[in-house]
């Protein structure tokens, strides 16, 4: 049963991650928020039946077992839809507000036009309010990321004190650790390189990022030196610090590098391989061309998908879903059950108010990934990225120009909670967390 729970989350996360930035991709701004809002509409509504289906009602259960078995049919269904419905317009781009107090509702055809027509009074009052709902999130979402990195960060610092000083074999630990922290701040020293080497770095750029970098290292010694962290939580604390850097410059780069043209192929005097692996290649590319044409078309949808994400994309929303998932474990372990809290998920039946709502929280987790991706997308799109690049084509279709303000507001947040951390915590072995774990 948990092989069928896997793949279908999988199949669930692959689907989000390659048809939502494919809707805007092909569609345009408006297709895309709207083919975001009615996924996140209709998993909002199958949430709210599963948790209101009583138990014992076998009517109410196959109803949400077949909603999700035919998953995979609807949501084709949506973007086709969208795709269809929302188009980029360039005849008619002035919204419903426009139209109305500036005298040009003489341009529709009909009040039904003027309603539910594009740009209409509909399409303003639900795509439209997503977008701003989406754009007012930003900032929630940064500094939700921040809160939630520093929750793993220490939970990380806690547990490997644990283990170096109550665990069985303390130098192996202890040597151990000293690896892992040494691999992670390399790491981050070569994607901090990698980062200086972008040629839209400005002077202005490069001096937050020394002040940020700096502000780091000395917090991170500080740690180490008063006793109240220790060289895990101080890489992981440095690597966090490299990571948010790489979010906020990588969208300089574009989604399509302009690739010089190869060199034109020069005959060889000897062929590559020899003739029976030749002779075997050749059948397999003959039994590739010859494929159901549904076959090539679903490479070329998948194709097309992954060439409008960026891995600076994929990496935000794969740590943005891990430290959410993982404080989800470490609130309710930290507040009360100890080490018996991180192999439990938070439920509506926990007595800790915090457990119920983060439990609460999971019930609609589908809604909130939509959510946090699409936010994701925006803020790529609406980066800068020079002349035609993203920001021209996103603006072009009234989206906001956007900004890297708020993730450094999120990096300048993260560090003063931690050094608040500091400045208020005690030197102790048994934390907040492995207090309540047994030693032998």
């Amino acid at each position: 049963m948990w092989i069928l729970r896997v793949g279908s989350s999988v199949v669930f996360l692959a689907s989000i991650i390659l048809s939502i930035p494919l809707a805007f991709d092909v569609g345009g701004r408006a297709c895309g928020l709207a083919f975001s809002l009615s996924l996140a509409s209709v998993y909002f509504i199958y949430s709210v039946i599963r948790l209101s289906t009583p138990s014992k009602s076998r009517v109410w259960w196959i109803l949400i077992q077949l909603i999700g078995w035919t998953q995979w049919i609807w949501l084709p269904t949506l973007l086709i839809w969208s795709l269809n419905r929302f188009s980029i317009d360039t005849e008619n781009d002035t919204s419903w507000v426009e139209r109305t107090f500036s005298g040009k509702r003489a341009q529709d055809v009909s009040v039904g036009q003027w309603v539910f027509g594009p740009n209409g009074l509909v399409e303003t009052a639900t795509v439209g309010s997503w977008d701003k709902l989406l754009r007012w999130s930003t900032p929630v979402f940064q500094l939700v990321e921040g809160f939630c990195s520093l929750l793993v960060i220490q939970a990380a610092g806690q547990i490997t004190r644990w283990l170096v000083n109550r665990g069985g074999r303390t130098d192996t630990w202890m040597i151990g650790l000293l690896v892992m922290s040494a691999s992670i701040i390399s790491s981050s020293v070569y994607f901090l390189w990698r980062i200086a080497n972008f040629p839209e770095i400005s002077n202005v750029d490069a001096t937050l990022i020394g002040i940020t970098i700096t502000c780091a290292i000395f917090l991170g010694a500080l740690g180490i030196g008063s006793g109240k962290g220790n060289p895990v939580e101080s890489s992981l604390l440095f690597a966090y610090i490299v990571l948010c850097i790489y979010q906020i410059f990588t969208d300089y780069q574009p989604s399509h590098p302009l690739e010089s043209p190869p060199p034109p192929p020069q005959p060889a005097d000897f062929p590559p391989f020899p003739p029976i692996i030749m002779a075997s290649y050749t059948t397999l590319m003959h039994a590739l061309s010859v494929l159901p044409s549904t076959i090539h078309a679903a490479f070329n949808f998948v194709t097309a998908a992954l060439s409008t994400i960026t891995p600076s994309v994929i990496i935000s929303l794969s740590y943005r879903l891990f430290v959410l998932y993982a404080s989800t474990r470490i609130i309710p372990a930290v507040r009360e059950s100890g080490a018996r809290a991180l192999s439990q998920e938070a439920s509506l039946e926990d007595s800790d108010g915090a457990g119920q709502i983060l439990g609460l929280l999971s019930w609609f987790s589908p809604s909130i990934l939509i959510a946090v991706y699409t936010s994701l997308l925006m803020q790529h799109f609406a980066s800068s990225g020079g002349d035609g690049g993203p920001a021209e084509w996103w603006t072009s279709q009234g989206g906001d120009a956007g900004g890297n303000f708020w993730r450094w507001i999120n990096v300048a947040g993260f560090m003063a909670m931690y050094a608040l951390e500091l400045c208020l915590g005690k030197e102790d072995i048994d934390g907040g967390l492995t207090g309540h774990w047994k030693a032998d």
